[in-house]
């Protein structure tokens, strides 16, 4: 039962937004972790992220009333699975899509335990990135769960939130990315999948490429940049041909430059206006 309940008050002008937990009581497979969240600003990221999530939740930003379009946007930003960047890749774009008219949900999934700087230490573990997909691979299987449960809520308060249960999408950056792939890519329930999707930058995390494409065809918007420093851009290439091969609704945008993680930044750069393109994407499909 997926009974989820507020922590923060929320004010829609102010655009403090309200935190909904994803589950009563200790969520399913992580019952002994005992950390606190931690929040933080990453000189390597520039950006705030947050990191030692244990308790899995969303963050809720509204649109105003006259501008509701009835569309959902669950975001998960990157950090590979140490950090969310929680603002570039996060509650920046809820702000710039609650504008537009959709309701934005920012989910803040479990991630690996970290004692010190998240962002140096993913630097690290990234040397070796077969180690490192191997310890990551239950806490993507759980963070899967914990978007499928995110989507779940979404669609079960559309009522609540004035959304269309049939306008639910999903965004996901980098790691973000691998997350919200996972709730497409194998997923036989189509039920909990979004109805349409986002990859920008996103890899190939334990051989998620590998699985089916879902069982409904679900549009999907691929961006990267060619000098990609974590050198993923190939990946949403892959993506895009699985997407095209299989007669899905799927459109690509390689910037030459804009590394990784641009998100919601600004580099005064062509990738900047990623954005523009991802909600001319969203109008020409019927959700903006």
């Amino acid at each position: 039962m997926i009974l989820l309940f507020v922590v923060l008050n929320f004010s829609a002008f102010s655009q403090v937004p309200e935190e909904i937990l994803l589950y009563q009581g200790k969520a399913p497979g992580s019952e002994n972790w005992d950390w606190k969240q931690k929040e933080e600003y990453s000189d390597l990221f520039k950006t705030e992220v947050v990191y030692n999530v244990a308790a899995p939740s969303v963050l809720v930003f509204r649109p105003e009333k006259t501008k509701n379009t009835g569309t959902a946007v669950l975001i998960a930003p990157g950090g590979g699975f140490l950090s969310l960047s929680i603002n570039r890749e996060g509650t920046d774009l809820a702000k710039r899509l609650s504008s537009e008219g959709i309701t934005a949900f920012v989910l803040k999934y479990r991630l690996l335990k970290c004692d010190q700087d998240p962002a140096k230490t993913m630097i690290e573990k990234l040397k070796d990135r077969e180690a490192f997909e191997k310890e990551t691979g239950p806490i993507v299987r759980m963070d899967q769960d914990d978007a499928v449960q995110a989507i779940r809520y979404i669609r079960s308060h559309a009522r609540e939130y004035g959304i269309n249960k049939d306008k639910v999408g999903a965004i996901g950056f980098s790691a973000g990315g691998t997350v919200v792939l996972s709730t497409l890519l194998g997923n036989e329930n189509v039920n909990d999948c979004p109805d349409f999707a986002a990859a920008l930058y996103t890899g190939s995390h334990n051989g998620i490429l590998d699985r089916p494409v879902p069982g409904k065809k679900v549009p999907l918007f691929i961006c990267g940049a060619s000098d990609d420093q974590l050198k993923l851009t190939p990946k949403s290439i892959l993506l895009y041909t699985k997407w095209y091969e299989a007669g899905y609704p799927v459109e690509l945008h390689i910037y030459s430059t804009g590394d990784h993680g641009f998100g919601m930044g600004k580099q005064n750069l062509p990738v900047d206006t990623w954005i523009d393109r991802y909600e001319d994407w969203l109008k020409q499909n019927g959700f903006l």
